[in-house]
């Protein structure tokens, strides 16, 4: 599964090297209500395709329409307002009160397939990538390996950082790691899950991902050792789950959760202080993981599990 924004650079790539038109449009500000927040992107292949989402109303089909009709510059961006009178944003199908700018620029092969390129070496390499556009000419640069920031629509220049994909480690492949793979995938999470036991791994009857058969250890060092990696314990078996947060705890991953009850919590920290885990990396760990709403089976395990954590990434943990 590619998040949006993967599938929409990857038809950007796949378009330029083909020789074929494309507009490459991105919401710059949202004023009220918006189905799509600043950032998102869509690209448009006259004369009728379209990847991605501005609105997911008929912003898109306008915008399309107007591109076939060639009102905009194929030589400098444009900066386009919609939803900025009532009628017309009844007409486009935006919520009440609100309205869009969007960003456009025609695509040239010359000078966007390397900007491209670098944005998705930098994406397969799990690295930010900021790209810079200058608003007159189009230009764009861009820079590598530095932290997430906001989208910045300045009097210049556009500047919108690329994140690689919040990546999901599961430690266990049993019937809890596949209801918290379900609403993983859903959410754009690449999930990976590992489970050292032949056994576990042939009684798999989750959705189709990878299933590793490396240490726990081995495994948080060679896939999830980065700031935008989760890494979750599920298996109740300590000799499985504290392999794999004696890692994770000294890793970059921004969170570290583990399975078990209040009391299990307790004598897990105790065992991972007297294995030499240091007492701040073991107070990084979210256990018992997941939102105290009372659950019980392992769909509902699984929401209060991604409940929390669609928690912590809003509020910029």
């Amino acid at each position: 599964m590619q998040t949006q924004d993967d599938a929409v650079l990857s038809a950007a790539l796949d378009a330029l090297r083909g020789g074929q038109e494309c507009w490459l449009a991105t919401v710059v500000a949202v004023h009220g209500s918006s189905p799509r927040p600043p950032g998102s992107l869509a690209l448009f292949l006259p004369p009728q395709s379209q990847v991605g989402s501005l609105s997911g109303g008929c912003v898109e089909e306008e915008l399309l329409a107007s591109i076939v009709k060639g009102e905009f510059s194929q030589d400098s961006p444009e900066v386009l307002q919609y939803g900025v009178s009532a009628e017309e944003n009844a007409r486009l199908g935006l919520p009440c009160g609100g309205h869009l700018t969007v960003f456009l620029q025609f695509l040239h092969a010359d000078r966007d397939l390397p900007w491209l390129e670098s944005v998705r070496n930098a994406l397969d390499s799990r690295q930010v990538a900021e790209r810079f556009v200058d608003r007159k000419s189009g230009d764009t640069t861009v820079n590598r390996g530095g932290a997430y920031g906001e989208l910045e629509f300045a009097e210049a220049r556009l500047s919108q950082c690329f994140g690689p994909r919040q990546r999901m480690l599961l430690i266990g492949a049993g019937q809890l790691a596949a209801s918290v793979a379900e609403l993983a995938l859903g959410l754009d999470y690449d999930v990976l899950v590992c489970d050292p036991r032949a056994d576990a791994r042939a009684s798999w009857r989750g959705p189709v991902l990878p299933l590793l058969s490396d240490m726990p250890d081995d495994a948080v060092r060679a896939h999830a050792d980065d700031p935008e990696s989760v890494v979750i314990t599920l298996t109740h078996d300590p000799r499985i789950d504290d392999m794999a947060l004696m890692e994770a705890l000294e890793s970059k991953a921004w969170y570290v959760g583990a399975l078990g009850s209040v009391r299990t919590t307790l004598q897990r920290k105790e065992r991972l202080s007297a294995l030499g885990v240091p007492a701040d990396c073991i107070e990084r760990l979210h256990a018992p993981v997941g939102l105290d709403i009372g659950s019980k089976t392992p769909p509902e395990i699984a929401v209060s599990i991604v409940a929390e954590l669609i928690r912590l990434r809003r509020r910029g943990a």
